[in-house]
């Protein structure tokens, strides 16, 4: 199935909303890894919309990348409540164990406020992380 014809179907199955835009390219996202720019190209002709006015929302959200990145990514919340019990003191050990081979992400706020500092690799979340659970998450990876 190309490109064009899956958008299509994803964007056909968002079609009852109203401003099925976002949705519509989260689904990309996690269908094709990133929204490049044949995605935007076939997204702006199936919402009948620019290709700027998608350029600009996928520029503008971090959640979306526009080149596929392969590695493994970890997402480690650096909001205020993860500063307060500590983040920064652990993102050079995260960096280090990190390397070139995982994608350490900048998050804000995951939702575990109660129980920070908090990473997120895929759909899996870790909290009370310390550098040594933090640093073993990252190489497990």
């Amino acid at each position: 199935m190309s490109v064009a014809a899956r958008i299509d179907e994803i964007v056909a199955a968002h079609a009852h909303r109203e401003g099925p835009l976002l949705p519509v390219l989260h689904e990309v996202q996690a269908a094709f890894g990133c929204v490049d720019e044949e995605a935007e190209a076939a997204i702006a002709k199936a919402l009948n919309l620019s290709r700027a006015e998608i350029h600009g929302v996928v520029s503008f959200y971090h959640d979306f990348t526009a080149k596929l990145d392969p590695r493994p990514c970890v997402e480690l919340c650096r909001a205020e409540a993860c500063q307060a019990r500590g983040v920064e003191a652990l993102v050079a050990a995260a960096e280090a164990a990190a390397g070139a081979r995982v994608r350490l992400k900048t998050v804000y706020c995951l939702g575990l406020c109660s129980a920070s500092p908090a990473a997120r690799i895929g759909d899996t979340l870790h909290a009370r992380l310390d550098e040594m659970r933090l640093a073993r998450l990252i190489e497990n990876a």
